[in-house]
């Protein structure tokens, strides 16, 4: 089980925040994931369903969302799961099919809205630390552009560096990929969404991960609050 903490400064910069963990090992993320793909459809319909109407001020309204709208404003960014759901709904986008292990994630988290990232938790080295980025920190992006950080952004960073920010998403060195057997998700979610949200967008890719690994094993699942 990989040890994950979170400091002091996150604690203190952003008082109220959570982040959730969700670690699995045991996964074969290279075959085609049929039972997933069908759950997918359907969550493409219901959201479809759900939100037709919505427009987008109507979205930003929604208690999740508004979270996450409000963080991302503070530093002049949109929420990109908003646009992801305004794809999905308005203009006939699929949810994508990348990987299995990929995809349950994306699927939860239109679903719930909350941010998650996932790694290949066998790319990660030493503890994991939640943190906020300093002045003039940067990574590389997946996608392998060097990018440079907002200062206060939540990041979560191993012994090499930083792996993930909120605003720039996941670096180049930990991403999952077919070979990927060890996988870890890591939810971060600003203060102002329940615990109880938090646990379900957890729940909801596990059950999605056994819809094609059933006998996986669960490290761990949990929170870390501020």
């Amino acid at each position: 089980m990989l040890d994950v903490q979170a400091n002091q400064a996150w604690c203190t910069t952003y008082p109220g925040a959570c982040i959730g963990l969700l670690e699995l090992t045991g996964v074969d993320n290279s075959q085609p994931a049929l039972q997933l793909d069908e759950q997918k459809r359907a969550i493409e319909s219901r959201l479809r369903d759900r939100y037709a109407c919505f427009s987008r001020s109507e979205l930003l309204e929604l208690p999740v969302m508004s979270v996450y709208h409000r963080y991302y404003r503070r530093f002049g960014y949109t929420y990109h799961v908003l646009l992801q759901l305004e794809s999905l709904v308005h203009k006939g986008k699929s949810l994508p099919n990348v990987s299995p292990l990929v995809d349950a994630n994306f699927a939860a988290e239109l679903e719930t809205l909350i941010l998650t990232a996932g790694h290949d938790a066998a790319l990660l080295s030493g503890p994991l630390q939640v943190d906020v980025a300093r002045e003039g920190e940067k990574f590389i992006q997946m996608g392998g552009e060097r990018k440079s950080i907002p200062e206060g952004d939540m990041v979560m960073k191993d012994s090499q560096g930083i792996i993930c920010s909120i605003l720039r998403g996941q670096d180049q060195r930990s991403p999952i990929t077919r070979e990927t057997s060890h996988v870890l998700y890591v939810a971060y979610v600003p203060a102002g969404v329940p615990e109880a949200s938090v646990r379900a967008q957890l729940q909801a890719i596990e059950t999605y991960v056994r819809l094609f690994a059933p006998e996986c094993v669960t490290e761990q699942s949990g929170l870390l609050t501020a």
